[in-house]
């Protein structure tokens, strides 16, 4: 009786002690709405910052999906909570009309290395010797990638909103493209794939892409296709005096991105431990590259992705944790 008096309290003592660890978690009782753009090779990224906050103890909803520059206004408003992918600075037109720093909190970078830019199949490059796109001026070369039989280069571009397809129009306005480039534009998984089709067809193809994202491990640069420089740095908007020039000398039109998680900035104030994490949090650009291309290959439901991140959180447990430890820290500040 003694005995089992002792495994008793030591039983009381541990239960209220995990009780206790429960309630002591900075995001208890306190809800968090993720949202994301439409493009589903987003959700690993988000998924990862929805796994960690739930670490954290915060009640974290199912991701939205919605337009960016509607996640940015939903985000500013207290609608939403965050977006891991806040392309920095390409996005930069949204971020500041929906209230800049004043309404988002923006410290750190999550993915970085992001680039992006125009690309040809190497074997059109190679014959006809394109390296810059103001080459496509000559009709004869705008001609080779016209798929619809108006004379005009037909480049696939990026879907609407997403705030790409505004410095490529402004790309083909300042390099005098007009009359010799018409940028097509869709559901850019589905243009994409139907690029990839004529690539394998033989023909000729022009787009636009970004990475991290499948299509580059697929049609890989340098092998099977090659970037397109511009002659000259030109972009709309917030970003019009950034010059394009890599340090090696090339220009590809677009300076490279980084991805930030942006979050309410009010939300995350009141929030330090989930702010410290959204400060932290990074992932290898490759990794996500990695993951895009398994969606690619077909493991692309939720469940999928879900067993995607959780294999990721396994595999870098202890940078997963450490992230846990110093964000939970910052609560008790």
């Amino acid at each position: 009786m003694r005995t089992t008096g002792i495994w008793a309290v030591a039983l009381t003592t541990l239960l209220g002690s995990q009780v206790a660890s429960a309630a002591d978690l900075p995001g208890k009782g306190i809800s968090v709405q993720p949202i994301q753009s439409t493009i589903s090779e987003e959700t690993f990224q988000t998924l990862l910052v929805s796994k960690a906050l739930e670490k954290l103890g915060y009640d974290v909803k199912p991701t939205r999906e919605v337009d960016y520059n509607v996640a940015y206004t939903s985000i500013a408003a207290g609608d939403a909570t965050f977006i891991a992918v806040n392309w920095d600075p390409l996005q930069a037109d949204q971020y500041k009309s929906s209230g800049g720093d004043e309404k988002f909190f923006r410290e750190g970078v999550y993915v970085d290395g992001a680039a992006q830019g125009y690309m040809i199949d190497k074997k059109t490059a190679d014959q006809y010797k394109i390296t810059n796109i103001e080459q496509l001026k000559d009709p004869k070369i705008a001609k080779l990638f016209d798929t619809n039989g108006n004379g005009k280069a037909g480049l696939t571009g990026c879907a609407p909103g997403w705030g790409c397809e505004t410095v490529i129009n402004h790309h083909i306005a300042a390099y005098g493209l007009d009359k010799a480039v018409e940028q097509n534009q869709g559901n850019y998984a589905a243009i994409i794939a139907d690029v990839l089709t004529r690539f394998k067809e033989g023909k000729p193809v022009l787009y636009y892409t970004w990475t991290p994202y499948w299509i580059s491990d697929v049609l890989v640069p340098g092998r099977d296709v090659v970037w397109l420089q511009v002659p000259f740095s030109s972009l709309p908007g917030e970003s019009k005096d950034l010059d394009t020039k890599l340090p090696n000398g090339a220009n590809y039109g677009f300076p490279v991105n980084t991805m930030r998680i942006a979050a309410n900035k009010q939300w995350a104030l009141a929030n330090p431990a989930a702010a410290k994490l959204f400060s932290i949090m990074k992932l290898p650009l490759a990794d996500v590259n990695a993951q895009n291309l398994r969606m690619h290959e077909g493991q692309a439901s939720d469940a999928d992705i879900q067993n995607h991140v959780n294999g990721w959180i396994k595999a870098h447990q202890a940078t997963f944790d450490g992230w846990i430890k110093t964000a939970s820290e910052a609560a008790k500040q």
